[in-house]
């Protein structure tokens, strides 16, 4: 290997201690104590293992945690009246509902009843909006924390091409739509298009977020080139269940700059930066300057 491993572990560890010195400020200075609310429908054993790991890191860099677990029958019109209860909650700063929802909850109806300023998932259609158009919106945690260790990495992306694979509205649209603010040359790609190698292969900056493992080799890496993989995939290999991400780690390692490994790239970024958006939606609510170093 003789890419720079970039450890996303050690990085969300640097963005907890960070966050946690301001919300010391924050209570010692204002009297004011970050919350945020998880909402969890239903008893999908992955979702619970995330809520609980959000939980627990919420109370460890000193901010309020509110956990409401509902039964998978829960009518959509009772959850609506949870949302409109936290939306109205002054001691709640981020809210954040849980996906996958049962089937028959509509996700994008529920999504988008938070309050935009609470919407610490970053998924609300007016925080799309916004950061579509450059403004000042919440951002989706898992495409802000790679660009916070992309930064990390280069200090200024500016001029940079920069290929993202994958379209989805959770990482690959914002994604794109960040590297875009700061002024990289993008290109969305995906499982569809045309000589994906090739366009791959243009990249100084490659995101993986296609959702299909190992499918981009060291020889679709353009050498030097930086490589995040936001994939997570499950896969048996030799009698084992193996985790990998959309990036055939082996081969690309031997050809990028620097890579992210799966598991303790990306992922551990994401509660980081969920944490980090529900400080910043609690300054904004009381008129308090934003974390630097936390935001996009």
């Amino acid at each position: 290997m003789t890419a720079t491993l970039i450890d996303g572990k050690a990085f969300a560890a640097k963005v907890r201690a960070e966050v946690g010195k301001h919300v010391a400020t924050l209570k010692s200075e204002h009297g004011i104590v970050p919350g945020l609310a998880v909402v969890l429908v239903g008893e999908d054993p992955a979702s619970q293992v995330y809520v609980r790991n959000k939980g627990q890191q919420t109370l460890e860099v000193g901010m309020a945690s509110f956990e409401h677990k509902l039964d998978a029958s829960t009518a959509e019109a009772d959850l609506l009246a949870l949302i409109k209860t936290l939306n109205a909650d002054p001691k709640v700063h981020g809210i954040l509902v849980q996906l996958p929802l049962p089937k028959h909850l509509n996700s994008d109806l529920v999504i988008n009843s938070i309050d935009p300023a609470k919407d610490v998932d970053g998924f609300h259609i007016s925080n799309v909006g916004l950061l579509g158009t450059g403004q000042k919106s919440m951002v989706p945690c898992t495409p802000l924390g790679c660009l916070m260790m992309l930064r990390d990495h280069h200090g200024s992306l500016a001029g940079l091409e920069a290929v993202v694979v994958g379209r989805s509205n959770i990482v690959g649209k914002p994604m794109a739509q960040l590297l875009l603010n700061d002024s990289c040359t993008v290109t969305i790609a995906h499982s569809r298009t045309k000589d994906l190698g090739e366009v791959c292969r243009r990249a100084d900056i490659l995101v993986a977020a296609v959702g299909r493992p190992e499918m981009i080799t060291g020889e679709w890496v353009k050498p030097g080139a930086t490589v995040i993989d936001v994939g997570i995939n499950r896969i048996d290999r030799d009698g084992k269940t193996k985790l990998v991400g959309d990036v055939h780690f082996e081969s690309a390692a031997k050809i990028a700059g620097a890579i992210t490994p799966v598991p303790g790239g990306v992922g551990p970024m994401t509660i980081a930066c969920l944490l980090a958006n529900t400080l910043t939606a609690c300054c904004r609510a009381n008129g308090l300057p934003e974390p630097k170093g936390l935001t996009a």
